[in-house]
């Protein structure tokens, strides 16, 4: 993905090709290849209007949102807003419990080590 910027602590596409290739020993090219065909193939299947349910995940679909008027914050003048259908992802009850877990694994501060005592002497 070019011209990004990685935020600490965010996985991108290109983590997630350069883990495919890792796992499967694979060229990159050929583990771009993959993900790109997963992604597009969900993209796909979102623009028909299917769900996509993978077990132990979530499921994505699609929602509708009717029209509305709406407000510019910088002007307060009424705007109206179309109709939209938006892509939507549920948590899986199996992710959620792994993720849960996980953070109550690990540690979430440093622990300090106690003061050390200041001699009287002096």
């Amino acid at each position: 993905m070019q011209g990004t910027r990685k935020e600490e602590g965010s996985v991108t596409k290109s983590d997630l090709i350069e883990t495919v290739a890792q796992k499967l020993h694979l060229p990159k090219g050929k583990a771009e290849l993959i993900v790109n065909c997963v992604f597009d193939s969900m993209e796909e299947s979102l623009k028909k209007g299917e769900r996509i349910e993978i077990r132990g995940f979530g499921s994505f679909e699609i929602r509708h949102y009717k029209a509305y008027e709406g407000r510019n914050p910088r002007t307060g003048d009424p705007v109206g807003v179309q109709p939209k259908r938006l892509p939507f992802f549920k948590v899986g009850k199996e992710l959620k419990e792994r993720v849960n877990e996980a953070a109550q694994k690990a540690p979430a501060t440093k622990e300090q080590a106690p003061p050390t005592p200041i001699s009287a002497s002096g």
